[in-house]
């Protein structure tokens, strides 16, 4: 019989002023000497008040900006004296910076997170600017990820929408890939299937009113979380992205002004559940309890991106097989893009 080992965070703290406590944590795990990288944003606002917090350890801070190519980090990694840990903090970019650099010197990394618009922060790759355009590069599971719940409530209400687009694309994503499995393109694994799915119905349980609660944020974090080990497991991203995400992929191509991932993600979301019609009804109220519909509908999009990103969508992935890769249903996609009364709110201004 063949045991799995698979990589999972060392470290998952989630609370209000983590971040005055980071010392203490790398202290715990026996680290004398860290980096930690800032995007400007932190290094304008947090950055003096966690060096002052640091007494025992050799702290070295530095601030990056968000264009920099996989050859300029390359670069600069080399460039850097050794650490026994790098942590990054801010958003996406910042990370993905902070991920790769610590992957390239085989030194563990912290991931700190200030908002929650997607599962980046907890996955095992980075989207890199290669020879210009973003792409998908390996890298590792954070050692750990710590995320300071009073921070990540301060950020605006779209990057919390956004984790919750990313996080509900998870039903969809199970579901294609139930799909590819029956038309043997590929092989669900169980264990990563359910953590996917138990993510992602523990925070639909959780109160929807206010979604700046610290309960709401914890769960979405958390849940975030698991759907990141969940592609750890299965060696891929199929629990976590489908059809859904293949949509997104193609308005980033196609778009004159293309939205943040989780929000295109979420809207494609709701459209492949009512195309699997699986779990729709819930994507309905869960969006509409959050305000995610709401804020959709603010956005001016433009219908006919969204129709030719469904065309587009089994070209960006062609290896894989998902509803979107037969036409019956690519075009009960765009009949429902067009005559659903939700959409037609978001995308008639």
């Amino acid at each position: 019989m063949t045991v799995t080992n698979i990589p999972i965070p060392a470290v998952l703290e989630i609370k209000r002023d983590i971040i005055y406590e980071l010392e203490n944590i790398l202290l715990k795990h026996h680290f004398s000497s860290a980096l930690i990288l800032f995007d400007q944003f932190c290094f304008d606002h947090y950055k003096n008040k966690i060096e002052h917090s640091f007494q025992s350890i050799s702290l070295n801070t530095l601030l990056l900006n968000d264009e920099l190519s996989i050859d300029d980090l390359i670069k600069l990694t080399f460039s850097l004296n050794t650490y026994d840990v790098i942590l990054s903090m801010g958003g996406g970019t910042i990370i993905d910076y902070g991920k790769y650099m610590a992957f390239s010197r085989r030194t563990p990394f912290m991931s700190v997170p200030t908002s929650a618009s997607n599962d980046g922060f907890a996955s095992g790759n980075c989207s890199l600017k290669v020879g210009g355009k973003k792409t998908t590069v390996p890298a590792k599971v954070p050692y750990g990820i710590i995320a300071d719940l009073g921070i990540i409530q301060t950020a605006p209400e779209r990057f919390i929408l956004a984790g919750i687009g990313d996080l509900m694309s998870n039903i969809t994503a199970l579901y294609d890939w139930e799909f590819e499995e029956i038309h043997g393109v590929s092989t669900v694994n169980a264990f990563s299937a359910m953590l996917s799915k138990k993510a992602v119905n523990s925070f639909i349980r959780t109160p929807m009113t206010d979604i700046k609660n610290p309960i709401l944020l914890k769960e979405l974090v958390s849940s975030l979380t698991m759907g990141g080990v969940s592609t750890v497991i299965s060696g891929n991203s199929a629990p976590i992205s489908g059809s859904e995400h293949l949509i997104s992929h193609a308005l980033d191509k196609i778009s004159v002004a293309p939205q943040m991932h989780g929000i295109q993600v979420g809207i494609a979301t709701y459209i492949i559940a009512n195309v699997q019609e699986h779990r729709a009804e819930r994507m309905n109220k869960v969006f509409s309890r959050t305000g995610f519909f709401e804020y959709v509908k603010t956005l001016k999009l433009n219908q006919k991106e969204y129709k030719t990103a469904i065309e587009m969508a089994p070209s960006i992935k062609p290896n894989r097989y998902t509803y979107l890769h037969e036409e019956k249903y690519q075009k009960k996609a765009i009949d429902f893009l067009q005559t659903d009364p939700i959409l037609e709110e978001i995308f008639n201004w």
